[in-house]
């Protein structure tokens, strides 16, 4: 735990000296908020609820998991630090599990600057305060998904670029399989819609968390940590 909270720790420090945490979060915010304001004008400030914000911040953390992961590990391969990583006293586990806390911190503090979305509701409205916490819910469990699918596309590649279409790739495959599965007729159709990373989170919208969608962003979030592991474990023994 020791070794997972080093490599956590160094990974976030490299995160604040360099812009690209900032820039991200900047934009992050920026188009949440647009997208809040918008749909609170468009119902004419009568639905008291952050749906505007969900409707846009599903398919950002979607893109910006894939901008913050891309660097985790093809980085380190370029800057040729990787090799020294891989001889170091460290299983494979490990740097992993610390490369990938440090990007969901990153992650939730951006969702943290968005609670001024549900207080301004809290002040100047009477909002249901359940479906709000069950959607920061839901959001956080995607988040997870995509950062460790972003991982995964990271320990694929030196190359930064390619992490990062490879990792959008999957994500926004996986988002909107539920869409292909609606035009296939069951129960292959049915099938694919499960496995789609969009089917599993309206739920927590309305406020409702079912054990089943727990399962699965948590299943999507450790079969793609134990995919990376093995990629660096094949990679160590080449």
């Amino acid at each position: 735990m020791r070794r997972i909270a080093l490599i956590c720790g160094k990974e976030i420090g490299t995160y604040l000296s360099s812009p690209m945490a900032y820039i991200v979060s900047a934009i992050f915010i920026a188009l949440s908020g647009a997208s809040f304001t918008t749909y609170l004008a468009q119902t004419s400030y009568s639905d008291t609820s952050i749906r505007g914000f969900l409707e846009t911040g599903q398919l950002l953390i979607l893109l910006f998991s894939a901008l913050l992961t891309m660097r985790l590990i093809s980085e380190e391969r370029k800057l040729g630090t990787w090799e020294l990583l891989l001889t170091a006293p460290v299983r494979e586990y490990e740097i992993v599990l610390g490369k990938f806390f440090s990007s969901l911190l990153v992650l939730v503090g951006m969702l943290i600057l968005t609670l001024y979305f549900p207080l301004l509701l809290l002040i100047f409205g009477d909002p249901d305060t359940g479906p709000i916490l069950t959607s920061y819910l839901g959001l956080f469990l995607l988040g997870s998904a995509s950062v460790a699918i972003g991982i995964f596309a990271s320990s694929l590649t030196p190359n930064q670029i390619v992490s990062a279409v490879v990792a959008g790739g999957i994500l926004f495959g996986l988002w909107f399989l539920g869409m292909v599965g609606s035009l296939i007729p069951e129960p292959l159709g049915e099938i694919l819609s499960y496995f789609s990373l969009s089917e599993h989170f309206p739920g927590f919208v309305r406020g409702v968390v079912d054990t089943r969608d727990l399962v699965y962003y948590l299943s999507v979030t450790a079969v793609f940590l134990f995919l990376s592991v093995r990629s660096i474990e094949t990679e160590r023994w080449r």
